[in-house]
């Protein structure tokens, strides 16, 4: 199995409506922001806490091109105050379903993958991330879910852009681990790269071209060794 430095998947999506969005996805979803972060570029990530998973609402001060969507199309998000499963949409059109703790098993967040090939899909997330099945269309990520739903799904999906756009999971050896990815079918995105004395980060991408990063951060690791 993928050794994890933290026991839940991060997600990433990128806006141009800064203000609307940080007012949804605190007042709507009940998130919490707790940390900044100026990533250069005109890019300022605001990092919401969901349980273990960080939500990254990543601000582009320059306009973000129109692209299709990648194929995260929906977020539940389990909450103790929730008594039925409650769907919201937020400023750009990304879905969320607010759902009760324990609903389906979801215990902190669930991401909902639209994907092409199912078969392709399930071999990718078993063999080449090494994900627990919890059943044939469910891998465990920690205390996260990953979801996989069969359809309509955009191959290789533009990165940046307005949008849901990447999954992010947190390991001890970003070199190590998306070598082995590669190995096992993977496609690369980006090669490993050192972010100062921060993170170190590379990116893998699905059958469909989804963009997973690979991020091993040294708050979490000790070591960027």
């Amino acid at each position: 199995m993928l050794k994890l430095a933290k026991p839940a998947l991060d997600v990433g999506l990128f806006t141009n409506q800064r203000d609307a969005m940080l007012h949804y996805w605190q007042q709507q979803v009940g998130l919490t922001c707790t940390e900044m972060l100026p990533l250069g570029g005109g890019l300022q990530q605001h990092r919401h806490a969901i349980g273990d998973s960080v939500l990254k609402l990543n601000h582009a001060r320059e306009t973000l091109p129109e692209a299709a969507p990648g194929g995260i199309r929906r977020l539940l998000i389990a909450r103790d105050d929730v008594a039925t499963p409650k769907e919201l949409t937020d400023p750009d059109g990304n879905r969320v379903l607010l759902v009760p703790r324990g609903h389906e098993g979801i215990e902190q967040l669930q991401v909902e993958l639209t994907v092409s090939d199912l078969t392709a899909h399930q071999s990718f997330y078993t063999d080449a991330l090494r994900l627990p099945v919890i059943d044939p269309v469910t891998f465990a990520c920690g205390v996260s879910r990953i979801r996989l739903v069969e359809g309509e799904a955009r191959r290789d999906p533009v990165h940046v852009a307005r949008g849901f756009r990447y999954l992010t999971l947190q390991v001890f050896d970003v070199v190590g681990t998306h070598r082995a990815i590669l190995d096992a079918g993977g496609r690369e995105g980006r090669p490993p790269v050192r972010l100062g004395e921060v993170a170190y980060i590379s990116f893998v991408r699905d059958p469909d071209g989804n963009w997973i990063e690979i991020s091993q951060r040294k708050s979490l690791t000790g070591s960027l060794a």
